[in-house]
């Protein structure tokens, strides 16, 4: 088994790979700083959430706000930076995962046009499930949250670089993600931090569900999968802990594939 130390901070922590990964690295020893953005009705699973950490014996501090929200940004990592001060644990923060998923699902060109993506959409799901993965990193190796032996994670999925009904704007963002993994690890190697995006295979979470006709992408999945099943948000988070080792500090600006052989089947 797999023992870490410190914290991890995630963003996107109340469901699908947020969740299971935040309570993997607690299985695995971590602390968790979860962000995410929830209204009442869906607190109970954060709740959920915190309570299952806090049953591990780590500890679960969680901010409802929105992530892409840059005055948010600066207040939570000063409340961090503050948190880890006050524990004698400065520069504690090992993990860094970025499972923000929210975006708009448009047709670039549609009959009528007044139906396509609008500026404003396409700009804000960039910044969102892309551009915002820098401005987190920024806060957190600024600060000196995360100093040497951090990982950063940004979850990446096959639509990236393939084209799906209404998927435009996301795919856009996803292949912006990447290139800012591979920016990021090349600037963060000196500093001993470093940066991957995880592809998982099509997965069963609430952002797959929102994709138009993903009950067809669900059924090629399974068809596609030489391991004769989908992946899970499970399968990813122990993906992520193994590679949260710190004999992995080699490894850094990948796109790594968690996918059970999914994406080599044509």
């Amino acid at each position: 088994m797999i023992e870490l130390s410190g914290w991890a901070l995630t963003l996107g922590a109340s469901s699908g790979f947020g969740e299971a990964v935040s309570l993997a690295l607690a299985r695995a020893g971590l602390n968790i700083f979860g962000v995410h953005l929830d209204r009442k009705a869906t607190m109970v699973n954060v709740e959920r959430i915190t309570a299952e950490i806090k049953a591990l014996g780590r500890e679960a501090l969680f901010f409802n706000v929105n992530a892409a929200d840059a005055e948010k940004r600066a207040e939570i990592t000063g409340q961090m930076a503050k948190i880890l001060e006050e524990r004698g644990e400065p520069g504690s923060l090992r993990v860094l995962l970025h499972s923000l998923a929210f975006g708009t699902l448009k047709l670039y060109v549609a009959d009528p046009m007044k139906e396509v993506v609008t500026s404003a959409q396409m700009d804000m799901t960039l910044d969102v499930m892309a551009h915002s993965l820098v401005y987190w990193t920024q806060e957190v190796v600024g600060r000196g949250l995360m100093t040497r032996g951090g990982r950063i994670y940004a979850m990446t999925s096959s639509g990236g670089t393939r084209v799906l009904p209404f998927y435009g704007p996301v795919s856009a963002a996803k292949a912006a993600l990447e290139s800012h993994v591979r920016q990021l690890a090349a600037e963060l190697a000196p500093q001993g931090i470093t940066a991957n995006a995880i592809r998982a295979g099509v997965t069963d979470t609430p952002a797959l569900q929102k994709i138009p006709r993903h009950d067809t992408i669900i059924a090629e999945a399974r068809r596609r999968n030489p391991s004769g099943r989908m992946t899970t948000p499970d399968d990813v988070a122990r993906a992520i802990v193994v590679l949260s080792h710190p004999d992995t500090y080699w490894i850094t600006g990948n796109v790594i594939g968690v996918d059970g052989g999914e994406d080599i089947v044509g």
